[in-house]
């Protein structure tokens, strides 16, 4: 008898099967015991369960028994076979797997069919196909079961992934915060950076695509799009940032339309609000360098994010450049900003300092080497320029 009523054919009349039912019924504490000391006799996972667990599937092993005895009864009609799953809480779908269910669906179906080999042959046709529709049908139930149970548990990491991305946004990353992201499968890398850029039209694909991504090159992933944004935290093993930028282009095309700017690599989950404020920062001053690669590093844009009022990028300028420049003397400053006034000319810097021109371009090396800036590279040379006014501006 299938689920909609229709009496399979060759099945027996219905007083017929009423009364190879009850004498089965008779029989079905016995088929119980039996089906539970196979399955702690062939799977291992059964015994490590605690006394609680193992009653629960006592009760799904017996429901499920009596139930195909009550639906043979019946035709199949009125009697859904999934409820055997109703017989306990919800909890022990998280404490057994879906292969140790199907063990125990099997296990038990085995133990039916074993006793009904003893039955009549008339007997054993009508009841073996019962048993196949029935097994079916507690199948397709126990996949609906783990299916909500892992819609669930998707909708729930979800919305935790969103309150860690948030937190770390926000700053307040705490201990707390980073026990939450342990859940989600967060290990705690050695290296870590915040990814922003503009949300595509579909977050979720996207996001699934970035993990897959992330995964292939042994990066751990937390993500969450915010509005019209798309926030990633990114852990692993980060060496430079020249190697992070090119990771992030392998899918940097998942992003919607605009700039994706890569924060700075970080120590660990609660300084990730630094790389995230960055990241933030270069997000809204990234418009003013229309050239910029994509994705761009946050400290590339440090001369746009000063000027568009970031005091982080102003001490930057101002102090980590400008600072060791004239902490390493050689009149490296002086030179630096004759070179500037001479509109980039060695020979007029030369001039303009009483110096020969190899003198210039060894100095202006000590610059590249002192503060990882080029002058002779236009871009560089932009930072290097706000550097100097930044750093006399703050003294």
């Amino acid at each position: 008898m299938s689920s909609t009523g229709v009496d399979p054919t060759g099945w027996p009349p219905p007083e017929a099967r009423v009364a190879i039912s009850r004498q089965l019924a008779a029989a079905a504490a016995e088929m119980t015991t039996s089906a539970l000391a196979r399955i702690a006799e062939e799977h291992r996972w059964f015994a490590e369960l605690d006394a609680e667990h193992r009653s629960w599937i006592t009760l799904v092993a017996r429901s499920g028994i009596d139930g195909f005895l009550e639906w043979f009864a019946a035709g199949g009609r009125d009697i859904a076979p999934g409820t055997i799953f109703d017989a306990a809480p919800r909890a022990l779908a998280r404490k057994i797997t879906l292969n140790q269910t199907v063990d125990l669906v099997r296990t038990t179906i085995d133990t039916v069919e074993h006793r009904i080999a003893g039955l009549p042959a008339d007997e054993q046709g009508p009841l073996r196909i019962g048993i196949l529709r029935y097994s079916r049908e507690i199948a397709f139930a126990a996949a609906q079961v783990y299916a909500r149970a892992a819609e669930a548990r998707g909708a729930w990491d979800a919305r935790l992934e969103a309150l860690v991305v948030d937190a770390v946004i926000r700053g307040d990353a705490d201990e707390s915060v980073v026990s939450r992201a342990s859940t989600l499968g967060w290990a705690s890398p050695p290296g870590i950076s915040v990814v922003i850029g503009s949300a595509p039209d579909d977050p979720g694909h996207a996001v699934e695509a970035i993990r897959q991504a992330a995964a292939r090159n042994s990066l751990d992933l937390l993500a969450a799009p915010q509005g019209d944004r798309l926030v990633l935290v990114i852990g692993g093993q980060l060496r430079s940032m020249p190697d992070l930028v090119k990771l992030v282009g392998d899918f940097v095309g998942q992003f919607g339309a605009g700039q994706v700017v890569v924060g700075p690599i970080v120590s660990d989950l609660v300084e990730a609000a630094r790389s995230a404020r960055e990241a933030l920062s270069g997000m809204r001053a990234a418009r003013a360098w229309p050239d910029a690669p994509r994705p761009v590093a946050s400290e590339d844009l440090l001369p746009e994010r000063a000027l568009a009022g970031d005091g982080h990028a102003r001490r930057t300028l101002g102090t980590d450049i400008y600072q060791p420049l004239v902490a390493a003397g050689g009149e490296l400053v002086d030179t630096l900003a004759a070179y500037f006034d001479s509109g980039g000319s060695i020979e007029a810097t030369a001039r303009a300092r009483y110096v020969h021109a190899n003198t210039v371009r060894y100095r202006l090396r000590r610059v590249h080497e002192v503060t990882g800036y080029s002058p002779l590279d236009p871009r560089s040379g932009y930072a290097l320029r706000l550097a100097l006014t930044l750093g006399r501006l703050l003294g």
